[in-house]
């Protein structure tokens, strides 16, 4: 595969820094990282790559216009991650900033690309934008029904950048990955919350009564979906919206119970009250991205869990100062 010129927007996040990383290691891509290091980027999530002589980061926002075209300008591939990406901050504080930056953010890259064109754009959409599974495995023709601010807002960039291939024949391919874990995750998200928890000895919190089900994607199977997506031919992509998922739902208590066993803690498992806008049940089939790309997910939950529970017992000094940075700005 010949070397491209990759943007990835919101690339100190978690989904992207690992995607950077990946790309690194196993392509010959070179990678511009544009990051405004809100909440959810983190510098220190590509602390290990900052001077790989393939990677440059750029600090700024996918909503400044004169940036983003000039930035356009220069790359082959744009992947879209940057988002805001807290479900209970979208409910609790508002979606001003989540309309801005899933929705207007998105219009701008698009405006960008029709005025110079890239070889294709890759939005990164979300599972949250189907709601609650009404039949499954969920294939990409699953009614939307997003059921948080947040999901919303992510289902309002991901058709628009549909309307745009559409109305403007751009090269445009959207992926729904489905719910991501592994390394360099937000203590904030239930896997690595379980295993912070279990790790400081204290009861794992289950909102709800833990029958709720997800479909548990390691994070470098997401990073290898989107690098085929980027190998493959655009003429069979553009237009498309294809899933990133295993195939297997597992329920929120088997995870706590898995995570204890993992850690090999014995704290205790508490249940309180569920949040707003939670879906019951996330599965998502597999099959047309297969097709597309021959891309399957290749990491076992257990696989990827004794990965992550690893990387964050080693790095406890990272996420330590997550939860003390995020404890002083909700004081």
């Amino acid at each position: 595969m010949s070397s491209k010129r990759v943007l990835v927007t919101g690339g100190a996040g978690f989904i992207s820094s690992n995607f950077i990383r990946h790309l690194l290691a196993h392509t010959d891509h070179e990678v511009v990282s544009l990051d405004a290091l809100t909440y959810a980027g983190n510098l220190e999530n590509l602390a290990d790559v900052m001077s790989h002589e393939r990677l440059s980061f750029v600090h700024g926002d996918i909503r400044d216009p004169e940036l983003v075209a000039k930035l356009v300008g220069e790359v082959d591939v744009i992947v879209n991650a940057a988002a805001e990406s807290h479900v209970e901050k979208s409910i609790e504080e508002g979606a001003s900033e989540f309309v801005t930056t899933n929705v207007e953010g998105t219009q701008i890259l698009l405006d960008a690309i029709r005025r110079t064109p890239v070889e294709r754009f890759i939005l990164i959409s979300s599972s949250e934008v189907y709601g609650t599974a009404e039949y499954a495995p969920m294939d990409e023709e699953h009614p939307l029904n997003p059921r948080s601010p947040y999901a919303a807002t992510k289902a309002g960039g991901d058709r628009l950048a549909y309307s745009y291939y559409v109305t403007y024949g751009l090269p445009i391919v959207i992926v729904r990955p489905f719910n991501n874990y592994g390394p360099r995750q937000h203590p904030e998200k239930v896997i690595p919350r379980f295993i912070t928890q279990a790790l400081c000895g204290e009861p794992l919190t289950i909102h709800g009564d833990g029958h709720a089900s997800r479909d548990w994607l390691y994070v470098d199977d997401d990073a290898e979906a989107i690098e085929a997506i980027i190998a493959a031919d655009i003429d069979a992509l553009a237009g498309e919206v294809v899933n990133v998922a295993t195939g297997i739902d597992i329920s929120v208590r088997d995870v706590a119970d898995a995570v204890l066993a993992a850690v090999g803690s014995d704290a205790e498992i508490t249940f309180v009250e569920e949040r707003l806008g939670q879906v019951d049940r996330h599965i998502g089939s597999t099959d047309k991205l297969e097709g597309l790309t021959g891309w399957r997910a290749r990491t076992s939950f257990e696989q990827g869990l004794e990965r992550t529970v690893e990387w964050y017992r080693e790095n406890e000094v990272w996420w330590r100062a997550l939860t003390a940075r995020d404890s002083v700005s909700s004081s």
